[in-house]
């Protein structure tokens, strides 16, 4: 059992377990900020210009009684919104942190090829060691 809690105790201490923890945390905490964005300025400015329509209430009641069921279509579309606008946010995200990032350069090269077989040689090699042709 020592053993079991020991690999846990490592697998958990790991960067990549923590930067996940920290990255769920940042998630959950950006959907609240979504959610109000949608919520509460969105939805409303939609509602505007759809003729005073709220999206939130619009659903479909499966029965007469009070207390029916109903298909809440309009939840529906804004959680469509919601999706959309984490997506172009971390679109963004991501697209300003490739431009941050700086290409690593190439490295020099450590190999070329003999003109006579083609193989790959060193590159300060003056001999090949396939077929013993003097290369430049």
């Amino acid at each position: 059992m020592k053993k079991f809690f020991d690999e846990y105790k490592k697998f958990i201490s790991r960067g990549n377990v923590m930067d996940m923890a920290v990255g769920i945390i940042i998630g959950g905490a950006f959907t609240a900020i979504v959610n109000s964005v949608v919520n509460d300025i969105v939805m409303p400015l939609i509602s505007v210009l759809t003729g005073g329509v709220d999206f939130a209430a619009l659903s479909i009641k499966l029965s007469d009684a009070e207390d029916a069921a109903s298909i809440n279509y309009g939840a529906f579309i804004a959680s469509i919104i919601n999706f959309l606008l984490i997506a172009f946010v971390l679109f963004c995200i991501i697209k300003a942190m490739n431009k941050m990032r700086k290409p690593e350069p190439e490295a020099a090269p450590t190999e070329k090829e003999c003109p006579y077989c083609k193989s790959k040689i060193n590159i300060a090699a003056t001999k090949c060691p396939c077929c013993t042709s003097d290369v430049e």
